[in-house]
């Protein structure tokens, strides 16, 4: 039986980034630890995975890229983009929103987890919630696990902040007939389902509420990530596991922590990630490029570092696609990340039939991806200890 997670080990996951952001002094001292963390070596080169294209034309996967400073008028043109909400959203359908609200627990007065480039942001989470309701859904859930069993919602604030997510659910609720509810996924989840992963503890547990609906959709924040090069809308799946509530056969009790630290590469750490997508199955991804996080992410306590898109395009970005894996691969070439790290983790979701990978089987509208890229500080990628 493995010993429980300590406090250190857990500061280590990020989870006391936003403890440290109320108390700044302890910031230089958490990225001082984490400059221990060992760095793995670029792996061995290995064939382009890309080097004959396949054909394009009416079968290329579409990746819709809005730019522009009105989030949700964004969000809404990147939807339009694709062919419209309701080509995904169907009248009765419950749907089911996971955006990454990984540090929202500890949001606060002194600390925007959102302004500060770790979270999604409530503009796009409203905009698809009310265009879902819009093409007649039943029932519209925005869930995560986060790094808390419970946390408030009221937190998840506007970049204005005139609102917050609370009152804006209640809001759509109220004019739509239809609920959005809010749900923190450790503590509500009716049922833990145990799906197949190709890593070490062969299954992991995923939320009922994701897996009992009929539309998923994912919203993350565009960011670099340390144990897995970026977190982009497959990564963002790793958020639908449980913190510290389920174990299997002789590996004892396992938790998110040791989920994560069990397949310590970066290309085992996605593994995860893909294997639990393919399981969810989700039809669309909008992805947050406004304000994320660039360096060792995904949070300031592990050494990222708040990147604004505005300052480095003129203007914020969205990303929309039915294809998932399409519009990872694009975000992460728009991010300036390396082709073999794209091609190493979005290979292995195109060979899970989650979609399109290479630029050359893409259309990308609002482009051309050279006019969007820009330097987006790399992690060094690392493991857990």
């Amino acid at each position: 039986m493995k010993k429980p997670t300590t406090r250190r080990e857990l500061l280590r996951l990020g989870v006391g980034a936003a403890l440290a952001a109320s108390a700044t002094r302890l910031l230089p001292g958490c990225a001082a630890a984490q400059r221990k963390v060992e760095d793995l070596p670029v792996p061995a080169p290995h064939p382009d995975l890309c080097a004959t294209p396949a054909a394009r034309g009416a079968n290329a996967a579409r990746v819709v890229a809005v730019k522009g400073l009105d989030l949700p008028a964004m969000t809404r043109e990147a939807l339009e983009g694709v062919g419209g909400i309701a080509a995904v959203v169907k009248a009765g359908d419950r749907v089911f929103v996971k955006p990454n609200m990984v540090t929202l627990p500890w949001a606060s007065a002194i600390f925007d987890p959102l302004r500060g480039g770790e979270c999604t942001k409530v503009e796009l989470l409203v905009a698809v919630a009310e265009a879902c309701l819009e093409a007649g859904a039943a029932e519209v859930v925005i869930g995560d696990a986060s790094q808390q069993p419970r946390f408030d919602w009221s937190r998840a604030r506007s970049l204005d902040g005139a609102t917050n997510l609370v009152d804006e659910a209640r809001r759509l609720s109220t004019r739509h007939g239809r609920p959005v509810r809010l749900v923190c996924l450790d503590a509500e989840t009716p049922e833990w389902i145990e799906v197949p992963t190709a890593l070490s503890f062969g299954k992991v547990a995923v939320s009922s509420l994701v897996l009992h609906t009929d539309k998923v959709i994912s919203v993350p924040v565009a960011k670099t990530h340390r144990w897995g090069y970026f977190t982009l809308s497959i990564k963002n799946f790793i958020g639908v596991t449980p913190l510290a509530r389920y174990g299997w056969g002789d590996h004892g009790r396992v938790d998110r922590y040791q989920l994560h630290i069990n397949d310590r590469s970066p290309r085992d750490f996605n593994r995860l990630a893909v294997d639990i997508a393919k399981a969810v199955k989700p039809a669309l991804a909008i992805v947050d490029m406004s304000i994320g996080m660039e360096g060792d992410g995904p949070s300031r306590g592990t050494g990222g570092t708040a990147i604004d898109v505005r300052k480095k395009l003129g203007a914020w970005l969205v990303l929309a696609s039915t294809d998932l894996a399409a519009a990872d691969a694009t975000a992460a070439r728009i991010m300036g990340q390396d082709e073999w790290k794209v091609q190493e983790i979005l290979g292995m979701a195109r060979d899970e039939g989650l979609g399109a990978m290479c630029a050359g089987d893409i259309d990308l509208v609002g482009g051309p991806l050279e006019a969007l890229q820009m330097h987006w500080k790399p992690a060094r990628p690392g493991k857990f200890e």
